[in-house]
Order: structure tokens, then sequence, then C-alpha cells
């Protein structure tokens, strides 16, 4: 099997391979940019694995005139500039000791110890200069019938590193086949494992989550991961009982997935300091909640607190209630956020002062909302 793709035949990618195949060095491409070119997706980043050792890797970046950084020298992994464009290449490696977050390695010039040592099958899938597939444990099987699958031994790779359950989740949430059932080996290894969470810090379990909550179509993971007990594990009251109508309101309102949205349609504690969210994701989870708690129709809300705000409210409420909003949402929500209250304090009796201008701005802007934003700045006014 070849791999034909652009980024393959890249001039800076084959001067990176023929410095090393010229001086005696096995070079592949490797991961996700082989897995994804198989399923014709879009590819991010190109890594690369290579037979020669990191003091070797320096050696022909510095004869090749190519800049490198040692980003991770301890773990065989430099990161080479060629063109502009930058490229990790890792030495080939097995661990010799594991302790669920990190490893001691040891390096490699066997491609088969290599690729024993990563996670799921369909990421042991390497790619030669010319394109050629090698693939040591039968992969591609598990990628066409986009079937996630551990390595040999489910429970010994989620013990050499415990991030690996939630990186399961993930890669079942973007590349499986969501009919297909899931592993019932990783699941089981997974639920004996649940302890092991506790070793993974708070920010990488939300960068995982995020990017599971930001699947097309994660229904089936997250349930998978509730019966699991791996969500109440990383988000202690949550509950997936929401999620589905929301999914299908999205996708009936032709709104692209928004990872916020389906995290507070989740609930559980303490969001915030479980999954690390940025101040700007702790304001949007606030700015919900008050907009519940203001109880406004559709367009007060998008005028007072904004677009997505008023989405989660309405979605998440109606959601929640397995109801469907009311008629014209994104016309009302349009409105709201393109009203303007005509009327400042300037405009006011200059005989007022204090609070009473503030009870007076209140009250006319009240009156201006119960109108559909209809009234005019002269029409409010008359009755001051």
């Amino acid at each position: 099997m070849k791999l034909t793709a652009d980024w393959i035949m890249d001039a800076g990618v084959q001067r990176l391979i023929r410095a090393f195949e010229t001086r005696g060095h096995q070079i592949f491409f490797v991961g996700g940019c082989v897995r994804n070119t198989l399923l014709d997706q879009t590819v991010a980043d190109i890594d690369l694995s290579t037979s020669a050792v990191p003091e070797q890797t320096i050696e022909v970046a510095k004869e090749a005139r190519f800049k490198f950084i040692p980003t991770g020298l301890e773990y065989g992994t430099i990161t080479v500039l060629v063109n502009g464009q930058s490229y990790e290449i890792t030495s080939f490696r097995k661990d010799v000791e594991t302790h669920g977050r990190r490893a001691v390695v040891a390096f490699s010039d066997n491609i088969m110890e290599d690729a024993l040592r990563r996670d799921f099958t369909m990421n042991a899938l390497y790619a030669d200069g010319r394109g050629e597939v090698v693939d040591p444990l039968n992969g591609i099987g598990d990628l066409h019938n986009r079937y996630v699958r551990f390595i040999a031994d489910a429970q010994k790779r989620i013990r050499e590193d415990y991030l690996r359950i939630l990186r399961y989740f993930r890669f079942h949430a973007w590349y499986a086949d969501q009919d297909g059932g899931i592993d019932p080996d990783a699941m089981a290894a997974i639920a004996m494992n649940l302890d092991g969470l506790s070793l993974v810090s708070k920010e990488r379990i939300g960068i995982e989550f995020r990017k599971i909550l930001s699947a097309e179509h994660p229904l089936r993971t997250l349930a998978a991961m509730e019966h699991s007990g791996v969500l109440m594990q990383i988000l202690p009251g949550s509950n997936t009982r929401a999620l589905g109508p929301l999914l299908f309101l999205e996708e009936n309102l032709g709104l692209t997935g928004d990872w916020m949205r389906r995290l507070i349609c989740l609930g559980g504690e303490n969001q915030v300091e479980n999954l690390r969210l940025s101040k700007a994701e702790r304001k949007r989870i606030v700015a919900f909640y008050k907009a519940v708690d203001h109880g406004a129709e559709c367009a007060e809300t998008a005028y007072r607190f904004g677009r997505d705000t008023t989405l989660d409210m309405v979605l998440v409420t109606a959601a929640a209630s397995e109801s469907h909003p009311a008629g014209h949402l994104m016309e009302q929500i349009k409105k709201g956020c393109a009203a303007k209250f005509p009327i400042k304090a300037v405009d006011l009796p200059r005989s007022l002062t204090g609070k009473a201008i503030g009870d007076l701005l209140n009250r006319l802007e009240n009156d201006w909302i119960n109108s559909g934003f209809s009234k005019t700045k002269t029409t409010l006014l008359a009755d001051v």
C-alpha cells in the first residue's frame, strides 16, 4: 500500500529523508500523518521515526545545515526545521521502565520494538519516503474498520501511561465507527485502572476532554465513559442524560458542535477546577447560569448576554426538558444582539442625580425591551 499526498512529495520533506538515508539511517513517517492520510483526513503535523539515535540525528541536521532544537533529547526527540517547516524526529525506542505517566526508554534500531511501545494499532503505522506503508502490527485492518484497539495487552498499555485511558476515548470519538461497538478488552482494562487517572494532571485531563467533546458525534463515546466510570472519575456529578437531545438540536439548527455547550450540558461539580478551564471558559459558564437565573425571553437574553450564552441557555434547557426551542430562535437572537438602547444618562433631566438616574435608566430600558426594542428615544422620554 502506498500513500499519495502532497506533503510526502514536498521538497523540504524529501531533502530531510535523503539526508538520513544517504547516511545509512532508516527514517519513516509515523502516527497521525500516516493514519489521517489513509483516512483521507487533514494532516496537521508530520512526525518521523528513525533508527538514528539522537546524537546521530543532530549530526545529520548539522551536516545537512538544518536548524534543530533538542526538544526531548532524553526521550529521543529532536525538532528539525527545513524550509521553515518543523518536523519532530524521534529515535526508535523501547520502554525500560514505566511509572504511569513517565517512562525510562532505551533507543533501538528495530522498528518492531518501536511499534510495540505505542498505544493503538492505528497509530503504529509507518510510511517510508516514497509513501510505502509499513504495518508491523497489522493496524491497517483496524483502521479500515474504524476500530480503536490497544496494542497487545490493553491493561499493560494503560499502566505504562494512564493518560491513554482518555486518549482511547478521544480516538474512539474521532476515528471509530460509532455503530461498530467498542472493544470489550479495552473497556475491561479501563474499568480496572480508573484510580490511575489520579496520576494524570488536571491540565492534561482538560485538554483530552475538550478534544472528546469537540468530536462531531461524541455521544456514544461519552456514554461509554459514563458506563466505565471514567466520566464520574474526572467530572463528579456529571451525566450524559441531556447530551443526546442537545446534539440533535445542534444538528437540527445547523450549528457547529460546541464543546463548551456540551460541557455545560453534562453538568458536574467544579468544572473549572477539575478540568483547569481558562478564565474565558469560566466566564462563559458563569454567564450561562446568570442567564438561566434571569429567565428572560430569547431576544432579551441575547441583548443582555450575547449570542453564545443565549444559545447555551436555550439549547441546554431545552435538551434537559426534552423539548424544542420556540420558533424563529436564530432570528430572535439576531434581533437581540443587534438592539441598541437609545437613551444615555445625558438624555435625562439634569435635576436627577445619583441613584435616581440609574433607576430611571433601568425603567426606561425595561420599557424599551418589553416593546420588542421598538420604542424610540422620543417615545420613551415622553413619559419622563
